[in-house]
């Protein structure tokens, strides 16, 4: 059996008759992926959500906790979505034409503890970028960790740290190299049972990278960077 409290829930007061709590792990279109105490299934949304559920944020995002009704040999049904911690949405349209077109607001993870923002110590190093990762990441209600990667390109690093330090004071700034192993160690104390972390950085800056070392195993695509510019191709979803 699966202990739901392993993935960060903490309502056991939810539960209720028939409804059990589950987390959403995937989102594919209309479809999710769900972990509850009785395992990983599919589910899709019931009629009843549908019908109680008029604000469009509502609907499930990755990392969202749910009430489902199990079916054992197929889809299950998501009825309700439990109150976000936090959550990390962007605006986005719907409709068709100029005047058909509604705004609303997207919600794409939920419920994480730590924001890890990832800038790479060559030519992506940006402080107004930290700064706006940093403002989006306390809006979320995640906290921030800044994680400056690729040191092994760097011989003296020490500015940038320091940088980074000065525009946010009580934010731990992390220099590390997944080529080499560099301060990999100090993310120990975030990388703790029950515990969610999103990751934002701008492509190239190896996130992939770093998802496949905490891993142990091939995740997510390595992309490959332009010497001329340090930017590289999208990989991470």
């Amino acid at each position: 059996m699966i202990h739901l409290q392993d993935y960060g829930y903490h309502d056991d007061g939810a539960e209720d008759g028939e409804l059990i709590p589950a987390r959403i792990t995937e989102l594919h279109r209309e479809r999710y992926k769900v972990v509850c105490r009785l395992g990983e299934c599919p589910a899709t949304l019931t009629g009843l959500f549908y019908h109680e559920t008029v604000v469009r944020e509502m609907f499930p995002a990755v990392g969202d906790f749910v009430l489902i009704r199990h079916n054992p040999s197929g889809d299950s049904g998501i009825v309700k979505v439990l109150p976000r911690k936090s959550k990390f949405s962007r605006t986005d349209f719907s409709g068709r034409g100029s005047y058909a077109k509604t705004v609303y607001e997207q919600v794409v993870a939920t419920n994480f503890d730590y924001v890890f923002i990832m800038v790479s110590l060559n030519r992506n190093f940006n402080l107004n970028r930290i700064s706006r990762y940093l403002s989006a990441s306390w809006q979320s209600g995640g906290s921030p960790v800044i994680i400056l990667s690729k040191a092994d390109l760097s011989e003296d690093f020490s500015d940038a740290v320091d940088a980074a330090e000065n525009i946010a004071p009580s934010v731990p700034v992390i220099a590390i190299s997944t080529l080499t192993g560099f301060g990999l160690e100090r993310l120990d104390e975030f990388l703790q049972p029950a515990k969610t972390i999103v990751f934002l950085g701008s492509s190239g800056v190896g996130k992939s990278s770093l998802l496949n070392h905490l891993a142990n195993r091939d995740l997510m695509a390595v992309g490959s960077i332009r010497e001329t510019d340090s930017r590289g191709r999208h990989t991470t979803t």
